[in-house]
């Protein structure tokens, strides 16, 4: 973001009192409290936002304010008077009125006093917002209950709970010439690639726009120029024990303020394939649970293109497979019928989206009996494409990051449509196409593919089956970290 010209605070408070009038529309905007006392025959003035701060604590720093005048005589000392009798543990001085404007609309108290070139902030910000709560998209067995909210004080403290360490770092910058959302850098000092910090704090200055209202997809745009490629080159998480899991092994977050899901970088494509549930079980329940997982993804993406593959086709298929062809293939050739079954899940998933809860089962209900039953009566649809078509759809379900499975869904259909048009050459020279494609993409310098491409057995290994915590005592090498040694060495 551009940075401004610095207006000074100017000595004179009727100057200042001006200035917020016609800058931010004080004695306009009803939201925004001013508020002049006298104190020891000087002038002072007091700059909020009603509805971001405490209006007790207000009420407190005014009641401290105006009792300096019974108790204190020396006029020659009103800024430090004053400074010293701000009751809160956050009291900083600034020199620019774009500044207090900027810390006002933030949230901040600012207090101007008549005479000085300098005014005093103080951070009694009090965000409206909900209590922490489980993520409705990461649901666990077994586990912590809490996650994050739109707040950015409260998800740096939910992190800063898990990770009690001295090193960990919280900066934070501004995005949004009128907006002015903070965004959050977070990450340990001790472990993190220095080169990946200040690329992304890089990249994060570098926005230019009006705001950033839709938090940190907007951001993520930004920093990730990916095009129209749909494959996630960053993960969010709502949870913070994902989040600061994450930490430790040398990754950095990005927090955005009312956004209640959090940023992590980088990342390939098996972060996105990976889920608490397996941390909380046991290591061989966590490996199935992985195993179960792989194979749901994976039919998710290949199994409509290779039914459909073997339906254009029965000679491809052994003799004890033959029954996996249509019987009944109805009156439409079988890929439209595909792609009206996988467009009829995606209608129902709108849907399910935007019903309210009370109606949500009957809508369920409406689409399993009536529709589903109907279309097979008229011939619309075979029983064998709606069971495919199922199997696909509750694959998606399964994958852990919803943006990973709509891009899984797009696939699909590209392939399906290649082995319509060309059959077993468009299902190859597809499926060679997109392991080709995801091979080069790279999310901030990171192979997608990593640790297949390129290849590193022992991470490989730790992908594939959930190893015991006391044994995965390395941090990934694909973040670069400057310590790998995750335990402490014993003396």
């Amino acid at each position: 973001m551009k940075t401004k010209d610095k207006s000074p605070i100017s000595p004179n408070i009727n100057e200042t009192e001006a200035y917020m009038k016609e800058r931010v529309g004080v004695n306009t905007s009803f939201d925004l409290g001013f508020r002049e006392i006298i104190i020891l025959k000087n002038k002072v003035q007091l700059y909020y936002l009603t509805g971001l701060c405490d209006s007790s604590i207000i009420l407190q720093i005014l009641k401290v304010l105006v009792e300096i005048n019974d108790n204190e005589r020396n006029k020659n000392k009103i800024p430090e008077i004053i400074e010293n009798r701000l009751i809160h543990q956050q009291v900083n001085r600034i020199k620019s009125m774009d500044e207090a404007v900027d810390q006002m609309l933030s949230g901040l108290i600012v207090v101007f006093v008549n005479g000085e070139r300098e005014a005093f902030v103080i951070d009694v910000r009090h965000y409206p917002g909900r209590t922490p709560e489980e993520p409705d998209t990461e649901h666990v067995v077994r586990g912590s209950r809490d996650g994050y909210t739109e707040n950015i004080i409260e998800n740096t403290a939910l992190t800063r709970r898990r990770i009690r360490d001295a090193r960990l770092r919280h900066e934070m910058l501004k995005v949004g010439e009128r907006s002015k959302t903070d965004v959050c850098v977070c990450y340990l000092q001790d472990v993190v690639d220095e080169g990946l910090v200040k690329l992304i704090k890089k990249k994060i200055r570098e926005v230019e726009i009006d705001g950033i209202t839709m938090t940190d997809k907007t951001l993520e745009e930004f920093m990730i120029k990916r095009k129209w490629n749909p494959y996630p080159m960053v993960r969010y998480t709502e949870r913070p024990d994902v989040a600061a899991h994450h930490i430790l092994e040398g990754h950095v977050l990005i927090i955005v303020d009312t956004s209640p899901s959090v940023i992590i970088l980088p990342t390939t494509f098996f972060h996105h394939v990976q889920h608490a549930e397996e941390y909380r079980q046991a290591p061989s329940i966590g490996t199935f649970i992985r195993w179960t997982r792989f194979l749901a993804i994976l039919a998710s993406i290949f199994l409509l293109p290779f039914w459909l593959l073997f339906a254009m086709d029965p000679s491809l298929l052994p003799k004890e497979l033959s029954f996996i062809g249509p019987n009944d293939e109805g009156n439409i050739p079988i890929f439209i019928q595909i792609i009206l079954g996988d467009l009829g899940v995606e209608f129902l998933r709108m849907a399910a989206i935007h019903t309210p809860t009370p109606l949500s089962t009957a809508m369920g209900l409406i689409a399993a009996v009536l529709i589903g039953q109907i279309a097979i009566d008229v011939g619309m649809l075979s029983p064998e494409v709606i069971l495919y078509v199922s199997i696909s759809a509750i694959g998606s379900y399964v994958t852990p990051s919803y943006e990973l499975s709509v891009a899984n869904k797009l696939i699909r259909l590209i392939l399906i449509l290649l082995t319509a048009a060309f059959g077993l050459y468009g299902f190859a020279i597809g499926f060679t196409l997109y392991i080709l494609f995801l091979a080069n993409l790279k999310s901030l310098r990171t192979p997608y593919l990593w640790p297949f491409i390129p290849f590193n057995g022992k991470a490989i290994l730790h992908i594939l089956c959930r190893i015991p915590v006391p044994y995965s005592n390395t941090r990934p090498s694909i973040v670069h970290p400057k310590n790998d040694y995750r335990q402490p060495i014993k003396k």
